[in-house]
C-alpha cells in the first residue's frame, strides 16, 4: 500500500479554511524527490497544485483537483488531502516514465494547440473555440490524462439542455479532435477510450433542421437585407441566388466573377467540408455556379476599381467578412428574418441555401447537378431533402400507374349534359 504523507495545516478541511485567501499556493508534503503537493486558497474550494522538477533546475506546476472544502471528495473532480496525493503522484510518475520535462497538457492547453494547428492548416480555428465556451473550469484545467468517461458524459449531457442533440454532437466532435491531438503528441496519454466513450456521437441527432421558406419570402428577405445594410444586402443576394455557404461565398474575390453578358457566373471556392491534411489545397478549388444577370450588375459595381485578389464581398467599413461571417452579421439577419414576418430562433440565413436545393429539385434539374452546384454529395442530398424528391417524382410516377380501367372525364354537378 502507498504510503499516505501527513500534513496538519492541509490535512483537514478545517485547518485550510484557516489560511487567508491568497494566489500563491501554500506549501505542501513532499512525496518524492522533486516531487510536493501545494494547496491554493480561493474565495470558494481550494485547489491542489502539482509541483514537480524537470530534472534541470526548474519546477512546474499544475492543478491536479479541487479540494474538498466544501464538497465531499468523490475522488475525480474533487479530492481530499489524501487523494490528490495520488492523483500528483501519477502525473509526476507518467512525467518521469515518458514524458520528458514537460508538464502534463490540461483540456484548455490541448483546445490551444489544436487552434494553432487549424490555422496551420488553413482549418476554421473557431472548431477549437467552441467546446471551450461550454467547458467548466474544472474540466478546463485538468490534464488530459486524468479524463474519464464518466465526467465527460455527464458533460456532454448536461449540454442538452442548452443546445439541440444534434449540435451537441458538433461540439464533442470538436472537443475529440483537440484531445486526440494531443494524445498524438504525448504519449503519456493512454485514456483514448475516455472521449471515445464519453463523447460518443447522441443517436437520432442526424435529422437535419433544414427550413425552406417560399420564393417570395426569399425576395423578401433579400430585399430587406439590402433595406437594412447595402453591403449584407449583396452578401444575402449572392447567398440566395448561388444557395452557397456564407464561409464559401465570403472567400469570393473580384477575379471570381464571369461578367458574362449573357450567362455570367462565379468561380465558387469549395468548402473542404470534411477535413483532412489536405484541407488547405481544397479551399483553393473553384466550381463554377450560374448566377442572373441582376446580381452580375451588382458585383461588377462592387468590384469596380479593385484589385482582382481583393474578396468581392465586404462589410461597409471595407474589411472582410472573416472565416466566421455569422459572428458578425447574425444579429442583423435576426432582425431582418423578424421583419419579414419570419421567426428568427427558426429561420437562420442558411434557409437561402436549403431553399435554393430545393428550388432546383422542383424544376426537375438532375440531383447530381444539385449536388454539383451546391459543393456538396448526392447521397446528402437523397438523405437530407428526400421529402422534396419524393413530391416532385408525385406526378411523373403516377403516369406509371397501373389503371384497369380507363379513367373517366370528371363531370361537375352543376353541369348539364347537352342533347344528341
Amino acid at each position: 500500500m502507498a504510503r499516505k504523507v501527513r500534513h496538519s495545516a492541509l490535512e483537514s478541511r478545517s485547518a485550510r479554511l484557516r489560511l487567508a485567501i491568497r494566489r500563491k499556493p501554500y506549501g505542501g508534503p513532499s512525496l518524492a524527490r522533486g516531487v510536493a503537493l501545494l494547496y491554493r486558497r480561493n474565495k470558494g474550494s481550494g485547489s491542489w497544485v502539482l509541483k514537480a522538477s524537470d530534472g534541470h533546475g526548474a519546477y512546474w506546476t499544475k492543478v491536479v483537483g479541487i479540494a474538498d472544502d466544501y464538497d465531499d471528495a468523490d475522488g475525480k473532480n474533487v479530492l481530499d488531502f489524501f487523494q490528490a496525493q495520488g492523483v500528483a503522484k501519477q502525473l509526476a510518475r507518467g512525467a518521469e516514465d515518458g514524458g520528458g520535462d514537460t508538464a502534463p497538457i490540461t483540456v484548455d492547453g490541448a483546445l490551444k494547440d489544436y487552434r494553432r494547428d487549424l490555422e496551420a492548416r488553413g482549418a476554421n480555428p473557431y472548431n477549437a473555440e467552441s467546446p471551450r465556451v461550454h467547458l467548466t473550469t474544472v474540466l478546463l484545467a485538468k490534464p488530459v490524462q486524468l479524463l474519464s468517461a464518466h465526467e465527460l458524459k455527464k458533460w456532454r449531457d448536461g449540454l442538452l439542455s442548452k443546445m439541440a442533440p444534434a449540435t451537441v454532437n458538433r461540439v464533442c466532435r470538436c472537443l475529440c479532435a483537440a484531445l486526440e491531438l494531443a494524445r498524438q503528441h504525448d504519449e503519456r496519454i493512454q485514456n483514448r477510450q475516455a472521449w471515445e466513450i464519453g463523447l460518443a456521437g447522441l443517436p437520432d441527432a442526424q435529422e437535419a433542421r433544414n427550413v425552406i421558406i417560399s420564393d417570395d419570402k426569399v425576395r423578401d428577405f433579400v430585399a430587406a437585407a439590402y433595406a437594412h445594410d447595402a453591403k449584407l444586402g449583396l452578401l444575402v443576394d449572392t447567398l440566395a441566388v448561388t444557395g452557397a455557404r456564407p464561409s464559401q461565398a465570403v472567400r469570393l474575390r473580384v477575379e471570381d466573377l464571369d461578367d458574362h453578358s449573357v450567362r455570367p457566373k462565379l468561380m465558387m471556392p469549395k468548402s473542404a467540408k470534411g477535413g483532412g491534411r489536405n484541407r488547405s489545397a481544397k479551399r483553393t478549388e473553384r466550381y463554377s455556379v450560374p448566377i442572373t444577370g441582376q446580381l452580375a450588375a451588382k458585383l461588377r459595381e462592387a468590384a469596380k476599381g479593385r484589385a482582382v485578389d481583393a474578396h468581392l464581398l465586404t462589410q461597409n467599413d471595407g474589411s472582410t467578412w472573416g472565416d466566421n461571417p455569422g459572428q458578425r452579421y447574425h444579429r442583423h439577419i435576426d432582425k431582418i428574418v423578424t421583419e419579414i414576418g419570419l421567426d428568427p430562433a427558426v429561420v437562420t440565413v442558411y434557409a437561402l441555401r436549403h431553399s435554393s436545393i430545393v428550388r432546383m429539385l422542383l424544376a426537375n434539374v438532375p440531383i447530381r447537378l444539385v449536388a454539383s452546384l451546391h459543393n456538396t454529395g448526392v447521397a446528402m442530398i437523397e438523405k437530407t431533402y428526400s421529402k422534396f424528391i419524393t413530391e416532385h417524382s408525385d406526378d411523373i410516377s403516377r403516369k406509371a400507374l397501373l389503371q384497369h380501367e380507363e379513367p373517366q372525364p370528371v363531370v361537375a354537378d352543376n353541369v348539364i349534359a347537352m342533347a344528341s
